[in-house]
């Protein structure tokens, strides 16, 4: 698959989700302190991220 979720741990000791497509870092998210929270991040971008409004500042 050419795109995935990452849950990792920073230096601080936080869980970060990566969001990677073709191993390119696309973002990533604020630190959590457990890992559960971290996967209900990945689970709200996934429920609400198709939906989401594009806004062109340009």
């Amino acid at each position: 698959m050419a795109h995935k979720f990452e849950i990792y741990k920073d230096k601080a000791g936080e869980f970060r989700v990566k969001f990677k497509y073709n191993a390119e870092t696309i973002f990533s998210t604020e630190g959590y302190s457990s890992k559960a929270s971290a996967q209900n991040a990945i689970d709200s971008i996934k429920k609400n991220g198709p939906g989401a409004e594009t806004e062109d500042n340009t």
